[in-house]
């Protein structure tokens, strides 16, 4: 993380209200749909809580993004449309912006960078059709967006931010608006997602103006917490090192107009790597208290398992971003019979992509291990490792030798899924009876993201 020298204040002040989020919502209504605010049961019983998820994942674009897109656009004047408009996107908002330059009929350039997954690439070029030219440049987000940015500057295009705009933010909001009316009443908590900070900044707004009770938690992956690292030094730093795995998340650094709405909202870090550890509070039924507003973060690992939980459980085909307020769940206390609304921000997931994601969920829960044995030159050595050292219910996912030109004696990279994550203790000490050299590899450390 950046140090407090590279903080950048905010030369905007914030000017979005609940009022401009209703209007936002009558703007969008006939291209935008009322996602549905499903009752969870299997999150309602672990929790306690009536737990509801907002499937924002079944827009037509598949996120929530084309709300805030939508409403930008609708506002342009028809010089700016006819200048054409250009944006930076990790995949969802650029759908967004692709659905309203077709549905418009304006030119567009969308860039994003190489991680985003071809499925997203795929669909915004299907959402845009001819009007859109899609351009891949840069590792991250923010290498897009000073793409787009420097297109903007040199043809006289209109920018389409993602999250940086009071327009934007506004669109994002009207979910808290549909919440409050598919309910019938405001939840007692939201748990919100949080990339480059539309969306909790539009939702967080609604909700404290109309709903000052209900308690707010924004959730940010662990390798990109961009807001966080705002919060903390008192405004927008870029991050030096993100994790670009949870792409519609990963954002080296937060916007300036959603920094400055979550600081005067009183949004609190609580749980962070650079900090002491803080107890994330017990979230309770709504009083006439004013609601907490805090900010954690989830492990990607995490992220994974709520993903296939999600799949295997429910049907919700969530991508990494959409699936981290209900992988926040596990470390947040709701009160029990209190309502809490989780939004799926998205679904845009590459199937592709399910190797990587099963593989991330068994590490973090424990189950899959990586070591490096020394098998002695002798025969049987590997044979006595499958009979002595592992249990009955581990596999051997991967075996290969490090020396590639002796594939029969010395060093071999195993991988092993446990049967249950209780049964590392016995491994290891069959391992340090067995007397041959192994060397467990840490998540995360170099050796392991080298060779595994």
């Amino acid at each position: 993380m950046s140090n407090s020298s590279d903080v950048v204040s905010s030369s905007r002040s914030f000017a979005v209200s609940a009022d401009d989020i209703d209007v936002a919502a009558r703007r969008i209504s006939d291209v935008v749909a009322a996602t549905p605010l499903q009752f969870c049961e299997r999150l309602s019983a672990a929790t306690g809580a009536n737990v509801y998820l907002k499937r924002e994942d079944l827009q037509i674009v598949r996120s929530y993004k084309i709300r805030g897109a939508y409403n930008l656009m609708a506002q342009l004047a028809p010089e700016e449309l006819a200048a054409g408009v250009v944006t930076a996107s990790a995949g969802n908002h650029a759908q967004g912006v692709a659905f309203a330059c077709r549905s418009m009929q304006v030119r567009g350039r969308i860039y994003v960078p190489v991680n985003t997954p071809k499925q997203k690439r795929d669909r915004i070029r299907v959402h845009g059709g001819p009007f859109v030219e899609l351009i891949v440049v840069g590792e991250t987000f923010d290498d897009a967006a000073a793409a787009a940015a420097q297109d903007a500057a040199r043809t006289g295009a209109t920018m389409v931010p993602p999250f940086d705009d009071e327009r934007t933010v506004a669109g994002q909001g009207t979910i808290a608006a549909e919440i409050v009316e598919q309910l019938g009443a405001a939840p007692d908590t939201v748990v919100m997602p949080v990339g480059g900070g539309g969306c909790i900044a539009g939702i967080s707004t609604y909700l404290r103006e109309r709903s000052p009770a209900t308690a707010l938690v924004g959730v940010e992956p662990s390798g990109a917490a961009s807001m966080t690292a705002a919060l903390i030094a008192g405004g927008p730093v870029t991050l030096s090192d993100i994790d670009p795995f949870v792409d519609g998340a990963a954002v080296r650094r937060i916007g300036d107009v959603p920094y400055e709405a979550l600081r005067l909202l009183g949004a609190e870090v609580v749980s962070h790597a650079s900090l002491p550890l803080v107890a994330v509070p017990t979230f309770p039924a709504r009083s006439d208290a004013f609601g907490p507003f805090v900010m954690t973060q989830v492990d990607e690992g995490a992220i994974c398992t709520a993903m296939l939980e999600l799949y295997q459980n429910e049907g919700v085909i969530a991508e990494p971003a959409g699936a981290l307020s209900v992988a926040a769940l596990k470390q947040i206390s709701v009160t029990p019979g209190s309502t809490v609304v989780c939004l799926i921000s998205g679904g845009n997931n590459d199937v592709s992509r399910y190797g990587e994601i099963l593989e991330r969920s068994l590490v973090h829960l424990g189950l899959k291990h990586y070591f490096l044995v020394d098998f002695p030159q002798e025969p049987g050595a590997l044979r006595k490792f499958l009979d002595e050292v592992l249990g009955p219910d581990d596999d051997i996912t991967l075996f290969e030798y490090v020396k590639r030109n002796n594939r029969e004696t010395g060093a071999a990279l195993v991988g092993i899924e446990l049967g249950v994550a209780t049964g590392l203790s016995a491994l290891l000490e069959r391992m340090r009876a067995s007397h041959l050299g192994v060397e467990q590899l840490e998540p995360g450390s170099p050796a392991y993201r080298y060779l595994t």
